[in-house]
């Protein structure tokens, strides 16, 4: 295989296995928090086995190329473990116990357009709106946030999947759980939440470019956040120690998966891919989430698809279509300003 190829698809490959680990921990969360476990210390046990899987990586390969530690970088990595493992987490955890798998990575794709709008005004995302893909860019991240409310708020008619059929004299299981849940409540949990998840991303952005050691990054980000949301819920649930309790369950699958593939293995694909592409190229691959989450949950929770889900999933792929190619247009078109420059009488 051509090795120029090969080094093209990487990015998009990584972004894509990355959407696909977030949608099997969506389902394991969900099924878990409907248990009984608590937001706060998978939060704390996500980071915390993240931090040992990642540690002796982060020692062993980046011993010479890791920066010394500065009094700024320290305060960012603060910053970062705050917004994200703290903050955004444990939202987007409540938010969940509120509402259904599908419902919380569909709220999730309003992270585009904020990453979007914010890498915009501090200039780390370029848009000519001059050229065709400028306005590519602009379209296809809010054609992702239309997609997604379309698919959060449309209905219509049932389609009718053999694996989802409700027997006539039971309930669904939408009737079962809607009792529980709160939507507007959950929705505005998720949407705080990925307002910090996306100054985490642009934060990370900047952080990269004066501590570029990704997986001594990521083991810092995780460490610091596991500290901060310990102390979190030692305030928060004083007194009720059953919550750190750990057994051979849903919980214990849910601690792990999420500790090693959504913080470990997503925070250093993260920050390698936006290293290269950008912080809006990476979360511009969040709608596929949904996507797979609204399918697996059909399957698994027997969540019913809707013309409305299934309109909104088709618009939310043509806008990451028109992302994708707005950045691929963009890279092209630096790659000719470059070499110009290169071949230029006066270039250095």
């Amino acid at each position: 295989m051509d090795p120029k190829l090969v080094k093209k698809v990487k990015p998009y490959l990584a972004i894509v296995f990355m959407q696909f680990g977030y949608a099997g921990f969506a389902i394991i969360a969900k099924t878990a928090l409907d248990q009984g476990m608590s937001n706060y210390t998978l939060s704390i046990y996500r980071n915390a086995i993240a931090t040992l899987v990642v540690a002796p990586f982060a020692l062993l390969l980046e011993k010479k190329i890791r920066p010394k530690m500065t009094v700024s970088v320290l305060w960012k990595i603060a910053l970062l473990a705050f917004l994200e493992p703290v903050i955004d987490q444990n939202l987007y955890y409540m938010g969940m116990k509120h509402t259904t798998a599908t419902f919380s990575t569909a709220m999730c794709n309003i992270l585009p357009a904020i990453t979007f709008l914010l890498a915009w005004a501090l200039r780390l995302e370029k848009v000519n709106v001059r050229r065709a893909h400028g306005y590519a860019k602009i379209l296809g991240t809010f054609a992702t946030l239309g997609g997604a409310m379309i698919m959060t708020l449309g209905q219509g008619s049932i389609i009718g999947l053999p694996w989802t059929k409700i027997e006539p004299n039971s309930e669904s299981a939408d009737d079962v759980v809607i009792t529980t849940q709160d939507p507007v409540k959950g929705a505005l949990m998720i949407t705080v939440g990925c307002f910090c998840c996306s100054i985490f991303y642009i934060l990370q952005a900047i952080t990269m470019k004066s501590y570029a050691a990704p997986l001594s990054l990521t083991c810092l980000i995780c460490m610091a956040g596991m500290l901060q949301g310990i102390v979190l819920t030692l305030a928060v649930e004083r007194g009720n120690f059953s919550i750190w309790s750990i057994g051979w369950d849903t919980k214990l699958l849910a601690y792990t998966y999420s500790g090693v593939i959504c913080s470990g293995v997503s925070y250093y694909v993260s920050g390698i891919v936006m290293n290269e592409k950008g912080p809006v190229f990476v979360t511009s691959f969040n709608p596929l989430n949904m996507v797979i989450v609204a399918v697996l949950s059909s399957f698994i929770f027997a969540e019913q698809l809707n013309i409305g889900k299934v309109i909104g999933a088709t618009v939310i792929v043509f806008g990451l279509y028109l992302v994708i190619w707005g950045k691929t247009q963009d890279q092209r078109e630096t790659a000719i300003i470059d070499q110009e420059t290169n071949h230029s009488p006066n270039g250095v």
